[in-house]
């Protein structure tokens, strides 16, 4: 008979065909004669996998990236005109007002000094491509608070299945690599698409961090717990690193709870009341006092601190966030604490 087409016997083998043109990645259909460039896709264990790099050649891989890329940023473009709908009403600050957080990207540590001498060791987190994906109202969520999704960090939509792609694309953003919710209040809501950027938080206010910490995998008593040990000779066999009497014997069970080995770390913490020292508006860069869990270059979760001593601070602060195009007056490029000694500033000065 008539030879059938490669593609066609491909998506009759198991095997999906995409179709990227001009306007994004769809279906192989009806559309096939708009279509610039046959993408092939396959199901592995639920998930979609792209075969662009098995069946492109080396010169045809940078064209298609840079074809996403370019996609996305019109994408972009086209959701963000002011003219295509209304902006949300802006509400003002009250009393118990939650607003959103952020997702940043941990870069490392470095010291910074104070005018009194002293000197603080901070961990500098830079704000990559944060936006608003999508708005719960309370009455769907918990009944008590409003939810903001949060995503940050844009990755390649080939590590991306298609249900996640046609998401992001009804919203004009480009796939996020961390996705997380944060609780509003009604007047803090944000409209879906919004950018997030680091002069959200100011300094000298407190912040929470969430992040997992760095795994260590199965510990014993001693590395996990900071137990003393047993003694290393007089009579020890084998029990020198091990944690001794676990219970008693009229209780005659183990309390749930005992400190015993296991998985150590690998679990989401959260550093609780961290000064904001200083902003960098350029680069989106947040200088926060201390450590915070988690390995350089993972995502963390910033959010106004939930202690009740710095509550007082939230409301000194850009409300719902802070809109660049605002009427807010230019920010410069570095925001410091007023105790921070800046690195322009003189280190001696004689009176």
């Amino acid at each position: 008979g008539h030879s059938m087409p490669g593609w066609r016997l491909l998506a009759q083998a198991g095997a999906r065909v995409l179709g990227c043109s001009a306007g994004g990645l769809g279906a192989a259909g009806g559309s096939a004669n708009r279509t610039d460039i046959w993408l092939l896709v396959r199901s592995l264990h639920g998930r979609s996998g792209t075969w662009w790099d098995e069946h492109l050649s080396e010169e045809n891989v940078p064209f298609v990236k840079q074809l996403v890329s370019d996609e996305n940023k019109a994408q972009l473009a086209s959701k963000l005109c002011p003219l295509k709908d209304e902006p949300w009403p802006l509400h003002p600050w009250e009393p118990g007002s939650s607003r959103v957080g952020l997702i940043a990207l941990k870069l490392g540590m470095m010291p910074l000094w104070t005018k009194d001498g002293r000197k603080h060791v901070v961990t500098l987190l830079q704000v990559q491509d944060c936006h608003v994906l999508k708005y719960t109202p309370k009455e769907n969520h918990n009944g008590k608070m409003a939810a903001l999704t949060v995503g940050g960090k844009t990755v390649s939509r080939f590590h991306k299945s298609t249900s996640i792609l046609e998401f992001y694309q009804e919203l004009g953003l480009p796939p996020k690599q961390k996705v997380k919710i944060f609780h509003v209040t009604d007047n803090a809501v944000i409209k879906p698409g919004t950018p997030l950027y680091a002069a959200h938080f100011r300094p000298g206010q407190y912040v929470d961090v969430t992040a997992k910490t760095i795994g260590k995998g199965f510990q014993g008593v001693m590395k996990r717990w900071g137990f003393k040990g047993q003694p290393a000779t007089h009579g020890q066999t084998k029990t020198h690193r091990r944690p001794g009497a676990i219970s008693t014997g009229d209780v005659a069970r183990v309390w749930p709870g005992t400190k015993m080995p296991g998985q150590m770390g690998n679990r989401d913490r959260t550093a609780y009341g961290l000064k904001v020292w200083r902003i960098n508006t350029k680069h989106n860069v947040i200088y926060v006092n201390g450590s915070v869990p988690g390995h350089k270059n993972c995502l963390v979760k910033i959010r106004d601190s939930n202690l009740p001593a710095y509550k007082d601070f939230c409301k000194n602060l850009p409300f719902p966030t802070y809109f660049p195009d605002g009427d807010e007056e230019q920010l410069p490029e570095d925001l410091y604490d007023e105790n921070v000694c800046q690195p322009s500033a003189p280190s001696i000065t004689f009176t």
